[in-house]
């Protein structure tokens, strides 16, 4: 078990309102520490969600990401074979005690997890899944994460759950398209429809996260709306607390702190003394000009 005192505890969940006080686990707990994606949608699927969300979770697992979701049937599963299947990283964030497998025909996947990821849960160990703490893991799903992707979801889909807490806790969402005579693809067009960002390819992945190219960790073209302002206003005025960029940017702590804890781990800010600032490079020129 780890608790918010932990060096392990995440920075991005520790941003989120409401965050869990504990966190049980089973596996490598290193993994808290890295660029985590969610990958979340339906339980039920087509051949087009299934596939989609392998290539999706080999693409992230290929790349360095750690692929994190909630190990439920359907999309999860896949999206978290698709990082094991390339030895890529992946988190499964449970509505039980991390000793538990739900859904039972699960288990197998749930070892291969524990051996080569990490499972977590704010519920202690015996704790039987119930409806109401699947929601409840969602923020944490969404809270480790700085981009969710949502693929196949229902109208009522609980991966519009997640897809709304991200949005509540300032992260990015993406969605991938489906044909519009498909009940399997409504929540995630109208997502689109509202604003989500659309994942036409799964190699738009790389522009989106700032990965994959040379120094695209750290490239100022790959920065959203929100985490570009907050890189102008460093530039423009040097070192700066959070309560100064929210003035200055007429914005909230709670959409700043999360964009701030992203920029420091895509390695495009440091902090120091409650202050932040623009990282440079060995010749002192600021990344990403």
């Amino acid at each position: 078990m780890i608790t918010e005192d932990s060096e392990f505890y995440p920075e991005l969940l520790r941003m989120i309102k409401g965050r869990p006080k504990r966190l049980y686990y089973s596996g490598n707990l290193e993994l808290l520490k890295t660029r985590c994606v969610s990958v979340v949608g339906s339980r039920t699927t087509t051949a087009y969600g299934r596939n989609t969300a392998k290539a999706i979770g080999a693409f992230l697992g290929r790349s360095g990401m750690t692929v994190v979701s909630g190990m439920a049937a359907g999309i999860d599963s896949c999206a978290h074979e698709g990082a094991l299947g390339v030895e890529g990283n992946t988190i499964a964030v449970l509505g039980c005690g991390p000793d538990i497998c739900y859904p039972k025909e699960n288990l197998s996947l749930m070892q291969r997890i524990k051996r080569k990821g990490l499972i977590i849960s704010e519920s202690g160990p015996g704790t039987e899944p119930m409806p109401y703490s699947f929601p409840q893991r969602n923020r944490i799903i969404s809270g480790l994460s700085e981009l969710t992707v949502v693929i196949q979801a229902r109208n009522r889909s609980g991966a519009l759950i997640t897809a709304e807490l991200a949005a509540e806790q300032g992260r990015e969402i993406c969605a991938v398209p489906g044909n519009i005579d498909s009940q399997y693809n409504l929540g995630t067009n109208k997502l689109i429809l509202e604003g989500a960002t659309p994942l036409i390819r799964v190699d738009d992945l790389r522009d989106i996260l700032g990965i994959g190219t040379e120094k695209a960790e750290v490239a100022f073209a790959n920065l959203t709306p929100l985490e570009r302002r907050i890189y102008e206003a460093l530039n423009e005025g040097g070192e700066m607390s959070a309560d100064e960029l929210c003035i200055g940017l007429e914005d909230t702590p709670q959409r700043i702190a999360p964009a701030l804890s992203v920029l420091e781990i895509k390695g495009i800010l440091c902090s120091a003394s409650g202050k932040f600032f623009l990282q440079t490079d060995n010749n002192a020129n600021i990344i990403g000009y």
